[in-house]
């Protein structure tokens, strides 16, 4: 009864809202100028950018060592169209010897070790809580003082320091919190390459030094001078069940696809294995797959397919699969491949190897069957690390409406009603919120495996308290908790 209640409830006040709105973007208003109406709200459409073919023409988005040594080279001369203040470099690592940060001037250049965990945050949407979630204005605040960015003025770039894929991660998880806070498309670029390959490859030795620049702890720039509402970027467990289908496969024309950057055996739950990967983690001197895909030896032990002491392994209904390694050209310093390969990729195409976009048959979905034109692209992985690096492919180099699962699959994989290692169930039967009941997954192998997790709410109205609160701090606006006040953020959908 409790449940049916706050759904009788919901109804009524959705019915109020659209009457109140006459029709959702028609009809006439009295403008009251609160700060919430002063904010341009940004669809996934609107975030999306589109790469140049060649990466060297690119300004903002993804750049490559050759502009950046442009940049740096004269920077009042040469510095973007609109960007009046100075070149912050963000390096998530150090560089190897020789090429530990890219080099400083102490006037306009200016390089900081900023590593990944300062870009995110553990944080509840109003149902659970959840690891690795983008950082509180408060957070973001912070990190404008530290390294005292204006974000108006400023060109702001997430470089990785040692090319690596955790590093690629890193600095997409740069790139994805100042741009759901709202930094302007025109101020923020991804560095393409780690230092080993951009020394030689755009940079020289000698624009490398061994320390980076001293953080000043002078900045006073906030995130509420950023009028712009950027937080359809994320997607909340709320926003993913209401775009899956009730079928697990590839529906096409339904609007939306739904990519997993995780491994083919993380999304199988060990039934296969992609190429070049052990067919049984479990058992000493197997063979690796040598195929596309491979059955494992032992497809009964999928142990190894878990992480974070996750309740089960598997994939929401009806995601694609394409493991976010592919991106990378690890010969090139971790940089991103061509645009022309990538967009084969999103398109359904295979490699030379047999690697593609697969559904839940585990065959390739074939050319023509993953992105449909007016598909917002849904990425995620374990804990949207991965994902970054799918999702600047699709939002950054290949222009596509672009959400980021931020909770992903070990908020996902944790709102089940399986028992955890103190014997009690994560959520309860009756929860509206849990996701076991739209997934293909295979359980933990023992409750003793299972870690339990904090449950804000279980029966809470929505999901959204994250986006909700980020947008209160903007407008200094009272908001509802419990995962946003009961009502959508958009009574029109979208």
């Amino acid at each position: 009864m409790k449940m049916r209640f706050k759904s009788a409830l919901l109804a009524a006040g959705c019915a109020a809202v659209a009457l109140a709105l006459t029709g959702c973007g028609g009809g006439d208003s009295e403008d009251k100028a609160s700060p919430a109406q002063l904010i341009r709200v940004n669809s996934a459409a609107a975030l999306a950018q589109v790469s140049a073919d060649d990466y060297d023409a690119n300004v903002d988005g993804i750049v490559t060592g050759a502009t950046l040594k442009r940049w740096m080279s004269d920077w009042a001369a040469q510095r973007p169209p609109g960007v009046t203040g100075k070149l912050v470099i963000l390096q998530a690592t150090a560089g190897p010897a020789g090429a530990e940060f890219i080099k400083p001037d102490g006037v306009n250049v200016f390089t900081y070790l900023s590593p990944s965990s300062e870009w995110v945050q553990t944080r509840s949407n109003g149902v659970i809580e959840t690891v690795s979630m983008v950082p509180d204005g408060a957070a973001m605040d912070a990190l404008f003082k530290k390294y005292a960015i204006d974000p108006t003025r400023d060109m702001i770039v997430a470089a990785m320091g040692t090319g690596s894929n955790p590093n690629a991660m890193a600095q997409g998880r740069i790139w994805y919190a100042l741009r759901y806070w709202g930094v302007e498309r025109g101020h923020l670029a991804v560095l393409n390459g780690g230092n080993q390959w951009l020394n030689g490859n755009g940079l020289a030795a000698a624009d490398f030094q061994a320390a980076a620049s001293t953080a000043p702890n002078s900045g006073s720039f906030s995130v509420k001078s950023l009028q712009v509402d950027n937080t359809a970027l994320q997607a909340t467990v709320q926003d993913l069940l209401a775009v899956l289908p009730g079928v697990n496969s590839n529906q096409k024309g339904d609007g939306v696809l739904i990519w997993d950057a995780r491994s083919a055996s993380q999304y199988s739950a060990g039934q296969v294995v992609e190429r070049g990967e052990d067919t049984d983690p479990d058992t000493a001197g197997n063979q690796a797959c040598a195929s596309a895909l491979c059955v494992p030896t032992n497809v009964d032990n999928y142990r190894w397919t878990f992480q974070n002491g996750g309740s089960r392994q598997g994939h929401p209904w009806g995601t694609l699969q394409l493991q976010y390694t592919h991106m990378l050209d690890p010969t090139k310093g971790f940089a991103y491949r061509p645009k022309s390969v990538l967009a084969g990729y999103l398109a359904g195409n295979v490699d030379a190897n047999g690697i593609g976009l697969i559904d839940a048959s585990y065959a390739p979905v074939g050319a023509g069957n993953g992105y449909q034109d007016g598909d917002t692209v849904y990425v995620y992985c374990e804990t949207t690390f991965r994902a970054m690096i799918t999702g600047i492919v699709s939002a950054v180099i290949l222009g596509k409406p672009t959400r980021f699962y931020d909770g992903a699959m070990v908020e996902w994989n944790s709102l089940s009603y399986i028992a955890d290692r103190t014997g009690n169930a994560i959520l309860p039967a009756n929860s509206p919120w849990r996701t076991d009941v739209k997934s293909f997954f295979r359980p933990a192998m023992a409750t003793a495996e299972v870690a339990p997790r904090t449950i804000t709410d279980p029966y809470a109205w929505g999901t959204d308290a994250i986006v909700e609160s980020d947008r209160g701090y903007k407008t200094g606006e009272s908001v509802a908790g419990g995962g946003g006040g009961g009502l959508p953020s958009n009574p029109c959908g979208g």
